[in-house]
């Protein structure tokens, strides 16, 4: 692949969604930096881009950590123009609200909307400063309404939603194009997969039809589809869901 001078940092890049839209952007040419918790979880995905052609630095990062995301996002600029910033950590957790801990509710607001100001906030400072940039946040379908023991996942990622929101009116008639994403289906995943045998048992997971969970590399497209649209026609929000989904 032909290589661009242009990064692209992924914060959040786990073994399902983060690492798909990496793949994604470097088969496009850019240089992925990604980050998430643990380093040595990013060996694969690392190893995979290398294979291809692509450049992937790989880096630990706690992205509630304001001096850690700053370095990490000016890490990335000095490798090549910081052109794309994905912020995209999982945060999901379910509890009563009586079994609802003060730690895990803050916690859960830090990863899934604080973590998102730092991101936003520091990528569009390197941005603006060369008039351009594309910002994605992922959302999910807590971001538009609260469900039974998603408290703290629900007010986080609202939060985090109207901060997509105010960044993108802020932002856009700066050339920045600012977009979130709801992402409102579960993931073909282990994860997902072992709660669906929980709920319904070795049944459940037999009556999956083809498709009806998603595919993280299915997601990573609608992410490559922003990042190339035309500016008199930019999309704020785009909300994907399988077709047997209801809503």
């Amino acid at each position: 692949m032909a290589l661009r001078n242009a990064t692209c940092a992924v914060i959040g890049a786990g073994d399902f969604i983060g690492s798909a839209i990496a793949r994604r952007f470097a088969r496009e040419g850019y240089t992925i930096v990604a980050g998430r918790r643990t380093a040595e979880k990013l060996e694969q995905l690392k190893a995979e881009i290398e294979a291809e052609g692509g450049r992937c630095i790989a880096r630990g990062l706690d992205a509630r950590k304001e001096d850690e995301v700053a370095a990490f996002l000016k890490e990335a600029d000095a490798h090549a123009p910081l052109e794309i910033c994905i912020f995209n950590p999982g945060a999901n957790v379910q509890f009563p609200i009586t079994e609802t801990t003060e730690r895990v509710f803050r916690k859960v607001w830090e990863m899934a909307c604080y973590g998102g100001f730092l991101a936003g906030r520091e990528a569009a400072k390197l941005m603006l400063a060369r008039g351009r940039g594309t910002i994605l946040f992922t959302g999910a379908t807590a971001s538009l309404r609260g469900g039974i023991g998603y408290a703290a996942f629900s007010s986080a990622k609202a939060g985090l939603r109207n901060l997509a929101q105010s960044m993108a009116r802020e932002l856009g008639p700066k050339n920045i194009h600012v977009a979130h994403l709801i992402i409102d289906a579960g993931v073909d995943t282990a994860f997902v997969r072992e709660r669906i045998r929980a709920r319904g048992g070795e049944e459940a997971l037999s009556r999956l039809e083809p498709d009806q969970l998603m595919h993280p590399e299915s997601v990573a497209e609608a992410y490559w589809y922003l990042h190339g649209q035309a500016r008199d026609a930019w999309t704020f929000e785009l909300d994907l869901r399988p077709y047997t989904e209801k809503w």
